[in-house]
């Protein structure tokens, strides 16, 4: 499936900016990229960086100019700019607009457009993210292999699950940080305690992107949980006191939130 001519962005933030980063390192997989005006910091840095970006102040003339359009606007005033933009039956619509329904979105655009949903993530602009699309679709999916990898959802409760764990990334980096500030509380300096906290993250990441798709995460950890060892000590206490059980409370409620 071959990827679009011309893809254009309608809001210009973190997620933007990483995808379009990721589209066009080299090399690029598209030849042209319109971005926003708005946010002039991040779209003047990414007309400077690619000669493929073309910054326009005009939504419209995006959604004219482009063959596929990405939505990547705040849900605070995404009704807002989605509504004032005229946009073509069978136009292609990627729409990255957190806890936004599909259609809710489609009443805002108000044309028979091809609408996907996709949850990308920061990794994309390294061309290694985990992207989840509704419905599944090979144009779509196209754009986001080239990011990473494409998760086609077959329905909507698949990519409801998957959006809701994607809300553990700031957990994952907060148990960093608990760590490194528990070695530093106990007298290792706080450098030192990033410089081997990082890469032990990373090293388990690793084992679990090597075993793949059929990775069974509690034979795993059974495997660095030796019997009467330090790392079943501290599995037994995390269970023990709570950490699973307020992990998927935490979830339950983040899935809650997104299909209210």
């Amino acid at each position: 499936m071959s990827l679009p001519q011309k893809i254009g962005f309608i809001g210009t933030g973190a997620i933007t900016d990483a995808m379009v980063r990721g589209l066009l390192a080299k090399p690029a997989a598209v030849p042209h990229v319109m971005v926003s005006q708005r946010s002039a910091d991040i779209s003047a840095r990414l007309a400077a960086d690619f000669p493929q970006v073309i910054v326009s102040g005009d939504n419209q003339a995006i959604v004219d100019g482009c063959d596929t359009v990405m939505l990547a606007i705040r849900p605070q005033i995404a009704e807002e700019v989605i509504r004032s933009l005229r946009f073509r039956d069978a136009q292609k619509i990627i729409s990255v607009v957190a806890a936004t329904g599909r259609e809710t979105l489609l009443d805002w655009i108000g044309a028979d457009v091809r609408l996907a949903q996709a949850i990308p993530l920061p990794f994309v602009a390294r061309r290694k993210g985990v992207t989840a699309i509704f419905p599944a679709d090979t144009d779509t999916a196209a754009i986001f292999n080239v990011l990473g990898n494409a998760v086609e959802c077959e329905t909507k409760a698949e990519y409801d699950l998957l959006a809701a764990a994607s809300a553990l990334m700031a957990t994952y980096f907060g148990i960093m940080q608990t760590t490194t500030e528990w070695l530093a509380e106990n007298g290792l300096p706080e450098e030192k305690a990033r410089s081997y906290i990082t890469p032990l993250f990373a090293g388990l990441s690793e084992v679990a992107v090597l075993a793949g798709s059929k990775a069974d995460f509690s034979e795993t950890s059974r495997e660095f949980a030796t019997k009467g060892g330090l790392n079943e000590q501290v599995l037994l206490d995390f269970n023990g006191k709570g950490g699973s059980r307020t992990l998927k409370e935490a979830l339950s409620r983040v899935l809650e939130r997104i299909t209210q």
